[in-house]
């Protein structure tokens, strides 16, 4: 069975869960049968571009994600932010990102030494 199907299965099955959301709600959401959904995380069939991005918006989860391109699942607050910061200068969207990453090294020594 081909690994990329099992990895989008098996990551989809894995977000509906965390969502909580049935087969049958998903299913319902994005116009298709339960059964289908179930044929999706077992990696038995693979559904389009379209309904996998159907599926991604009905979980609020990156396509990216489900589709194996990232390993993080990236919040649409996140992504939302990232897109945002794409419009701005390339000047300012330096200053952002240098400040961005200062923050992220704090916030790590932090963690590591056990303060919060």
């Amino acid at each position: 069975m081909d690994s990329e199907l099992l990895l989008f299965g098996e990551r989809l099955l894995q977000v509906r869960k965390r969502r909580k959301v049935s087969q049958e709600e998903l299913a319902k959401k994005i116009g298709v049968h339960a059964p289908v959904i179930g044929r999706y995380e077992r990696g038995e069939v693979k559904p389009s571009i379209e309904t996998a991005a159907r599926m991604a918006n009905a979980l609020d989860a990156s396509l990216d994600y489900l589709t194996g391109l990232v390993d993080q699942e990236l919040d649409r607050e996140a992504v939302r932010q990232i897109s945002e910061l794409q419009t701005l200068k390339p000047e300012d969207q330096e200053h952002i990102l240098r400040t961005l990453a200062a923050l992220i090294r704090e916030a790590k020594t932090r963690q590591a030494f056990g303060n919060k």
